[in-house]
């Protein structure tokens, strides 16, 4: 069953481009996954420091996969600091 995510992170204003280039270098290191269907990054219209990630995965055991990845480990470290709140993440499935 595939999975489907969408992950909010709410950068600080003084660190709105390290998060950005965090995120976007996320993105090229996610997309070599095996498993991985898309992972795209969108930047907030209204608020420059939303950022939210939509994911799909072939299923649990990928997602499981990426969830143990060096880079996905090191994001506490990175973030350290520079988000304003906890990022939200909701998991779905399509129903329609």
């Amino acid at each position: 069953m595939k999975i489907y995510l969408s992950v909010h992170i709410q950068s600080k204003e003084e660190a709105q481009q390290e998060v950005k280039a965090i995120l976007q270098n996320l993105v090229v290191q996610t997309l070599q996954e095996k498993g991985c269907i898309q992972y795209t990054l969108h930047q907030g219209i209204e608020d420059t420091n939303t950022f939210v990630f939509y994911e799909v995965w072939e299923s649990q055991e990928a997602l499981d996969r990426h969830n143990t990845m060096p880079y996905i480990k090191e994001l506490a470290v990175l973030f350290e600091d520079k988000l304003a709140s906890e990022s939200v993440l909701v998991k779905s499935t399509l129903i329609a």
